[in-house]
């Protein structure tokens, strides 16, 4: 009987635990929104954004302008901006970031990960190929235009190359409020760079069609920049 009770206890305590853990890690909102308190008046630290006080709350918290223009540039030729929740308050609690990409005739969008989110994107405008690559070091890669809708699955390394005669612009939605960028170096070693003008010049030798398949080249390409 005294074992019994004891399996009984703990069975409980461990359906308690994962109930609690499965909430702290993911909550239904309690409220309707949630816009935060800006950075800079925040007096307590959490791991989030205070909300700031409801009868402060405006329909100007829920508009952002942040993407209405290209990032800095950098040295591939392109530019990464990511919106969350810091700079669009209404953002807050809900589970979402923003971002827009901008790449130059021939620019790549460097190997780079999101740790804490899934990618989706929709190209604005422009000819491009997005790629990313899976934990198998299988390569997934897709030409891409005007209205195409790709997918990059959480914490994967992924690139966007622009293969057209225009700058390609790209949206981003990212199902955290805070996805994170993580990204092989800030300043790309002699190496690095070879690795990646071999990749751009393989990626452009090849067709549509040619792309659609496995590729064993063009992982090999893509491993080179990772660990050069």
């Amino acid at each position: 009987m005294k074992i019994k009770s004891h399996s009984s206890f703990f069975l409980v305590f461990f359906i308690a635990f994962s109930r609690t853990h499965v909430c702290l890690a993911e909550c239904d909102n309690l409220k309707d929104f949630c816009p935060a308190t800006p950075p800079e008046k925040q007096a307590i630290f959490i791991n989030g954004l205070p909300c700031e006080d409801p009868d402060n709350t405006s329909a100007h918290d829920f508009k952002s302008m942040e993407l209405s223009k290209a990032g800095s540039r950098d040295d591939f030729g392109s530019s990464i901006k990511i919106v969350t929740a810091s700079k669009f308050l209404g953002l807050n609690t809900l589970g979402l970031a923003i971002g827009r990409s901008d790449i130059e005739v021939d620019g790549l969008v460097n190997l780079h990960n999101h740790p804490r989110a899934t990618e989706m994107i929709y190209v604005s405008e422009g000819v491009l190929v997005a790629a990313f690559l899976d934990t198998q070091n299988q390569l997934f890669q897709k030409t891409l235009r005007d209205g195409d809708v790709f997918v990059i699955p959480k914490g994967l390394f992924h690139f966007f190359l622009n293969r057209g005669a225009q700058v390609a612009t790209v949206f981003s939605v990212f199902n955290s409020q805070n996805p994170g960028l993580g990204s092989l170096s800030s300043i790309p070693s002699d190496s690095t760079l070879e690795s990646v003008e071999k990749l751009k010049r393989m990626l452009a030798s090849l067709s549509d069609s040619e792309l659609d398949g496995v590729n064993d080249d063009l992982t090999s390409a893509v491993l080179d920049i990772i660990y050069s």
